[in-house]
């Protein structure tokens, strides 16, 4: 039975607690979509937008309502003398009187005219609606994009730590073989002491390397509102790609003046602008119908008595029209419309503002990318030189005719163009990403 249990007991304690859980980047969008708290607030606004527009369309509608009331008196009266009219003097006995009262009615009002603001008020609630929507798609990009920088910032820290993993482990080699050729007399203790504070060096950045990588993930999980505590393990959507076509992503893009139309048109902030627009036009025509008569209807039934059996026996209809001309109002209809104005100058800068944002983005985007390609262009090569001459140094030295300085400099050479490549691969990936986000190209709704 022991020899059962013993194996057994191996391998429970050889599986994992807690396994890793995979995340893909396709995933994490999803995540950030879901949970993002910008995203959340700005979904529960469109609602009001939603209760407003309904508003706006009931002001076309008359007004009804109910409404029935009861009272109940009791007047005592103790009593005392009074005089008469030919001033007798008159006994008046103590008394004790009970009244009630029944009213039910029913009622309401119809505006009829007012300078067409409940029709303007309509409008702008339209506009306001289509502007919060379109501006929930533009933070649903926005969302995307962060979460992809995010998520590339894990992965370009996760590359880097491997490249520091692979130093120490060449760094243990080469001490291993400084040290057999020291025991050889074939190299100086020196040289074995140079390569074992190289090792240690080596360590210490591993160290530093673990750190950002594990604060670069903290970051991205606080970021999609998942447990920090937990255990993730990225998955690389570039994985066994040993290159990148950097022609094929820039295909996607024509001249700046291309692109700065295809924004202009398709970008959700600028459309989102463009119905504010349209509504601050709409709140103008609303100030100035203060200056117009309004005409109302009025409408009621009620009936009451002293009674409740003969609550219905005496009935009063009412109908009738309420015209009100403003002659002056102390300057405030004045006042709503020099608002209204200076709003719709505003709105109208912001729209020129971010028109020309638009355009430093593209332009600025297009030349970031543009360079961050011939980085990694160059930066493939020196990866590639680098590893040669490393490979050079250290046949070099094996063979006596090198110096452990020359090994050491050409690995970190090497080091350092491994170090730039995957930078500049994340960062060529970041930029096209940006760039996409600038021309409103980026797809939200495969995430959903």
């Amino acid at each position: 039975m022991k020899k059962v249990i013993l194996p057994l007991l191996i391998i429970l304690t050889a599986v994992p607690i807690t396994a890793q859980k995979k995340l893909t980047l396709d995933k994490a969008i999803s995540i950030a979509l879901d949970r993002n708290t910008a995203l959340i607030k700005t979904q529960n606004n469109i609602e009001s937008n939603y209760s407003q527009l309904k508003n706006a369309y009931g002001e076309l509608l008359p007004s009804f309502g109910l409404q029935a009331q009861w009272n109940w008196q009791r007047v005592n009266d103790v009593g005392g003398t009074q005089r008469d009219f030919f001033g007798n003097v008159v006994e008046i006995p103590p008394s004790q009187t009970d009244s009630r009262y029944y009213s039910v009615g029913m009622g309401g009002n119809l505006v009829l005219f007012d300078g067409l603001a409940n029709v303007s008020n309509i409008y702008q609630k339209k506009y306001n609606l289509k502007a919060a929507e379109y501006n929930l798609e533009k933070v649903k990009q926005n969302v995307v994009y962060e979460t992809t920088d995010y998520f590339y910032q894990v992965l370009n820290a996760r590359e880097l730590m491997k490249v520091r993993e692979e130093n120490v482990k060449y760094y243990q080699k080469f001490y291993e073989t400084v040290s057999e050729k020291n025991k050889l007399g074939s190299v100086a203790k020196a040289d074995v002491y140079t390569a074992q504070v190289q090792l240690g060096n080596a360590e210490l950045q591993l160290i530093q390397a673990r750190n950002t990588y594990e604060t670069a993930l903290s970051n991205l999980l606080n970021y999609l509102g998942l447990d920090v505590l937990e255990d993730y393990d990225l998955v690389d959507p570039f994985e066994g790609k040993k290159s990148i076509d950097t022609d094929f992503y820039m295909k996607d893009f024509d001249d700046i003046q291309t692109m700065v139309n295809y924004a202009l048109e398709n970008r959700f902030d600028y459309k989102s602008l463009e119905f504010n627009l349209n509504s601050a036009r709409k709140g103008l025509n609303i100030a100035r119908s203060g200056l117009f008569p309004v005409l109302s209807a009025n409408y009621s039934w009620s009936t009451s008595s002293v009674d409740v059996n003969k609550l219905f026996d005496r009935k009063v209809f009412y109908i009738g029209a309420t015209l009100s001309i403003p002659i002056f109002s102390n300057w405030s209809t004045e006042n709503q419309i020099q608002l209204a104005e200076v709003n719709l100058k505003n709105i109208n800068e912001d729209l020129n503002a971010l028109e020309r944002q638009i355009k430093i983005e593209i332009k600025q985007g297009y030349l970031d990318l543009t360079a961050a390609k011939k980085s990694l262009d160059v930066a493939t090569k020196n990866v590639m030189a680098a590893e040669e001459n490393r490979k050079l140094n250290q046949e070099r030295y094996n063979l006596g005719a090198g110096t452990i300085l020359d090994v050491l400099q050409s690995d970190r050479d090497y080091i350092d163009a491994v170090r730039s490549k995957i930078n500049a691969l994340y960062d060529f990936y970041t930029k096209y990403d940006r760039l996409q986000n600038s021309l409103g190209k980026l797809d939200y709704k495969k995430f959903e």
